[in-house]
Parts: structure tokens; C-alpha cells; sequence
């Protein structure tokens, strides 16, 4: 029998939350080791980690999904569902999400706390401020433009040469506004005139090197590293050369320790750091998956957008910046996407259409087959929704029995870690059954062509790449500063294999276009730019913000 159908939010305000510290005794952490951001939340210091350095590591269970489309595939909701069902099963658990950004939830796509009964709480601070980590990497960010612009105003003793400084400013905002802008005008006394502009927070570097850093020690090192811009002779200028990155690593101090909180079943979850899979690598920190795999026997977290996005990401650069061993990998798929991806239009989701299911398969054939590209074994979720027909459902399952892969139906949304349990104990049996032959796709000693061509035939099925002029310099370019033996991160459209959102499904015969190549030399890898992703997104003709309000008590309403 359904439950009643009620929003996301209004789920979140009925649950009865316990505090953040039975959460922490129950995790035998110490007094001394977290901090309370008031009843419900709670950081964790990082002489924790120091602590249970030497414990056994948890199994991590990566969870993706096939191309996203605007009928939704609820990657985060199973990752949470996931999560409390093998609780419910007998397994201490841990889950691990990425923090939201505020520019999606008052815009389009919608925050990233899982939804139905299968979320993390509190849902309002998780959506909006949380514990400020986000807003603290804004301020380094732009305490970092504020002291380059300083910088050239007193002398430029760097040489920096104002039409090559790169570091732009960033605000956690979809404001298209702001992507272009000239700074520094109003007379000598108000700065240098130059072009700048403005990313989106996620998209910041300093996010990146965040979620990627092992300690502060390492957060201060890959702060020093950034490159800036570039001198009169077209050689990279750095943070360390500014001096700035003691000042930048103060601002963090507080951002680098993880969040947690808890799920609607009281699972406890860490959510910390949030960069986008379309134009940085998609996944939460190093420190709090490593931190959630000393707390638990089993760690569920997720990567953003589809798995040849987030997930090709979490195998080839955060599995390398955080020694991490992936046990299993999860890929969700949704009779609605799959659809979609088949032909059908959004507004013609709810009839029953097996034919154009079928068709849209490739999509999820094509993703199965990146997995198995990196040698681990994999689970396919059928995340349901209300109005999946019985046939279409079966008719999934028989094509996954057929191809050999290991498939269960998911009903996390509607009824929480119960409707996960025949998910949790299929993903325990393959992990204990089936061989682990983990190896990322690329050699670092590979050149960054090579990389590049490797991921795109691989992963997305492209006949191949091709280079733009300018991207072709900036090849010779890297080559020449030493940067060539750094992954890459590819920075592509999440609802396409393709480097074209249009093309659904599994395209074929298309190339790859590089426009453009930049470095972030702190991160740690090479961003690679295809077709017209932009760092800085706009806001639909109407936001989700519109939506949104809070009456005289304080309760919000309207946040999903």
C-alpha cells in the first residue's frame, strides 16, 4: 500500500530528528574529536582521522547513474536509501554526500539531500547555509582576487601581465550577469582597468583542492600551487609567489572538517564539499569518505551526474588524491530517464511505453560498460517511481539477467531503507562473490592527448577527439610548465555522452571537441573544456526561488 504523497520538505518536518550527539557516542567519538553547529549537525576534527588512522577501511560503494534528463533519476535518494537499508540489514554503515550549492537549489536542478523517505536532515540548513563551508570558500577565493588586484595596483612586482591573470572572482549564486565583467574602472585610485569575471563557488579551484586535500598540511601545499595568471614572458605566476596561501588556509581552517548529520533513520551521514561533475570532479571530500570508511563497514556515497561524469572522475582522480579502494559500484537507471532517452517527451512520462524503453537501454549499456571498463563489479538500481508499469519494470530486469547484469528494483523514495533492503543484500553478495580488478582507465605517465582520447572512446564511445587552435597551444603549453603527468577532469554536458546535450541515448560516431584546456595546477589536474559548458549558470525563466518562502515561526515552505 503507497504512503500519502508528500513534498520532500514536509517529510523532512514531520521526521523525529535525535541529536547530533547520540549520533556521536554511538560512533565512539570522543568529546574532544567534533564540535556542535547547534543540535543537529555537528564537525568533525580531523585528529579523528589522526586517531583511526591505523583501523581496517570500510567497503566504498560508489553510487552513479545513467545520463541525467529533466524526468530525474534520484541518485542521491538511493545513495541515502541505500544507506539505511543495509543498516536495517545489520551493517554499520556510513554515508557520505556532497554539500549543495545555493546557485541549483534557487534555480533549476534542486538540492542534493536525497528526497520521499530516504534524505538527510535537516534538510532547510543542508540546502541553504549549512555549517558555511561553502561561504568560506567563496571568501578565500575572493580574498585571493582581492590581493592579486592589490597586488598589480602597487607595483605589479610579479610581472603579471593583466590581459593573462585567470583567477576570476565567485559567488554561490547562478548569476549569468556576472560572467563577464570590467573591473577596476573609476580613476588611479580605484585599480588597474582589466576583464575579469565571475564563476559559480562550486566551480571554484579552491573547492577542488578542498575536496581533494588529506590534512591542512596538504590543503596549505595545493593552496601555494595555484596558478594565478601568467608574467610578461607568459610563464605561470603562483599563490606561494603572492604569499597568500597562509592567509588562504586560515579562512579553511574551520571548512576542512567534515559535517555530520544524520538520515531520516537516524543513519549517520558526512556531507562535505561540493563540486560540480560538469566542470570540476564531482564528488565529496577525500577526508570524509576516508572518515566515514573508519567509522563504518560499509560507506555509501555517490559522484555527480551520470557515470561518465562523476563517476569516470571518482575512479581516475579522487581514487588517486585519497588512495581509495572502491569495492562496488552502483548505476542507477529509472524507467522515466530511460524513457526519455528513448524519445519520449517529459510531459508523456506516465503512459507506459516499453518500446521506447527499450530503445533508451543503450544509455545504460553504454554506462555498464564504462564500470566494467575499470574492472569492478557493479550493481544496476531500478529506482522506481509511482508510475512504472509492472511490464516495463520487468522487462528491465530481463535485459539486465540477459546481458549478466546483476540488477534490483529500488523503492527508497516511498518507503525508505525498507524498500531497500533486497538492493542492500544484492550489493553484499556481489561484493563478497565477485573478483575486484580495480585499475583506473589512464597511465599519468600517458600524455594528456592520450588521456583525453582514452576517456572520451572509452566512456562516452566517441570515434575520437579533436582539438581547437587554441586548445592545441595550450597542449605545448602544459607540456612546457610540467604539467603533463596530471589527470584530467573533463568538463562536459551531463545529459549526453556527447560533447551536444541534444544527442540522448548512445550516440555514435561523434568526436569529441576540446575548445580549451586550464590548469589547476592546486586540484591537481587538467580541466579539459567541450562544447558550451560555462562556470558560471544562469537562472531559469522561472527559479525554483520563486517557490520558496518561511512563515512567522521561522518553518520553511516551498524547499522542494
Amino acid at each position: 500500500m503507497s504512503r500519502e504523497v508528500k513534498s520532500d520538505i514536509e517529510i523532512a518536518q514531520a521526521c523525529e530528528m535525535v541529536k547530533i550527539k547520540e549520533i556521536i557516542e554511538d560512533l565512539q567519538i570522543k568529546e574532544d574529536e567534533w564540535e556542535p553547529h547547534g543540535h543537529y549537525k555537528g564537525k568533525l576534527s580531523l585528529d579523528l582521522m589522526n586517531r583511526l588512522s591505523e583501523q581496517k577501511d570500510g567497503k566504498i560503494i560508489l553510487v552513479t547513474a545513467i545520463n541525467p534528463t529533466p524526468a530525474g533519476e534520484g541518485k542521491s535518494t538511493v545513495t541515502v536509501g541505500l544507506g539505511q537499508a543495509l543498516n536495517r540489514i545489520g551493517k554499520k554503515t556510513m554515508i557520505a554526500l556532497r554539500e549543495p550549492s545555493l546557485g541549483p537549489t534557487m534555480g533549476i536542478k534542486g538540492g542534493a539531500a536525497g528526497g520521499g523517505y530516504s534524505q538527510v536532515v535537516p534538510m532547510e540548513d543542508i540546502n541553504l547555509h549549512f555549517t558555511g563551508d561553502i561561504h568560506a570558500i567563496t571568501t578565500a577565493h575572493n580574498a585571493l582576487a582581492a590581493m592579486i588586484d592589490n597586488h598589480i595596483h602597487r607595483g605589479n612586482q610579479l610581472d603579471l601581465d593583466v590581459r593573462r591573470v585567470t583567477w576570476k572572482r565567485v559567488l554561490d549564486m547562478n548569476d549569468r550577469s556576472l560572467r563577464h565583467v570590467n573591473i577596476g574602472l573609476g580613476g588611479p585610485l580605484h585599480g588597474v582597468p582589466r576583464e575579469s569575471g565571475f564563476d559559480i563557488t562550486v566551480a571554484s579551484e579552491i573547492m577542488a583542492i578542498l575536496c581533494l586535500a588529506t590534512d591542512l598540511k596538504d590543503l596549505k601545499a595545493r593552496l601555494s600551487r595555484i596558478v594565478i595568471g601568467y608574467n610578461s614572458k607568459q610563464e605561470p605566476v603562483t599563490v606561494e609567489e603572492l604569499e597568500a596561501q597562509g592567509a588562504l588556509t586560515l579562512l579553511l581552517k574551520e571548512a576542512i572538517k567534515p559535517n555530520l548529520v544524520q538520515t531520516l533513520e537516524n543513519t549517520p551521514a558526512l556531507i562535505h564539499g561540493g563540486p560540480f561533475a560538469n566542470i570540476a570532479h564531482g564528488c565529496n571530500s577525500v577526508i570524509a569518505t576516508k572518515l566515514a570508511a573508519k567509522l563504518g563497514d560499509y560507506v555509501v556515497t555517490e559522484a555527480g551526474f551520470g557515470a561518465d561524469l562523476g563517476a569516470e572522475k571518482f575512479l581516475n582522480i579522487k581514487m588517486r588524491a585519497g588512495n581509495i579502494d572502491p569495492s562496488l559500484v552502483v548505476i542507477v537507471a529509472t524507467i522515466r530517464a530511460l524513457k526519455m532517452h528513448g524519445g519520449v517527451p517529459k510531459d508523456e512520462l506516465k503512459k507506459p511505453d516499453v518500446e521506447a524503453m527499450k530503445k533508451g537501454l543503450s544509455n545504460l549499456e553504454k554506462h555498464v560498460e564504462s564500470i566494467r571498463a575499470f574492472g569492478l563489479p557493479h550493481v544496476v538500481a531500478i529506482n522506481r517511481f509511482v508510475h512504472d508499469s509492472e511490464e516495463e519494470i520487468a522487462v528491465l530486469k530481463k535485459w539486465c539477467e540477459d546481458k549478466g547484469i546483476e540488477v534490483e528494483l529500488a523503492n527508497v523514495w516511498e518507503y525508505g531503507g525498507e524498500g531497500g533492503t533486497d538492493l542492500a543484500e544484492k550489493v553484499v553478495k556481489v561484493i563478497d562473490e565477485s573478483e575486484n580488478h580495480f585499475k583506473p582507465l589512464y597511465d599519468l605517465e600517458a600524455s594528456i592527448e592520450k588521456k583525453i582520447e582514452t576517456i572520451a572512446k572509452t566512456v562516452y564511445g566517441a570515434s575520437g577527439v579533436t582539438f581547437t587552435k587554441e586548445a592545441s597551444k595550450q597542449l605545448q603549453d602544459f607540456k612546457t610548465n610540467g604539467w603533463e603527468r596530471l589527470p584530467v577532469c573533463m568538463a562536459k554536458s551531463q545529459y549526453s555522452l556527447s560533447d551536444d546535450p541534444a544527442k540522448l541515448g548512445r550516440p555514435e560516431g561523434f568526436t569529441i571537441t576540446v575548445r580549451e584546456l586550464k590548469i589547476s595546477n592546486g586540484a591537481g589536474f587538467i580541466v579539459a573544456l567541450t562544447g558550451n559548458i560555462m562556470t558560471m549558470p544562469g537562472l531559469p525563466a522561472r527559479p525554483a526561488a520563486m517557490n520558496m518562502d518561511v512563515d512567522e515561526s521561522g518553518k520553511a515552505t516551498g524547499l522542494f
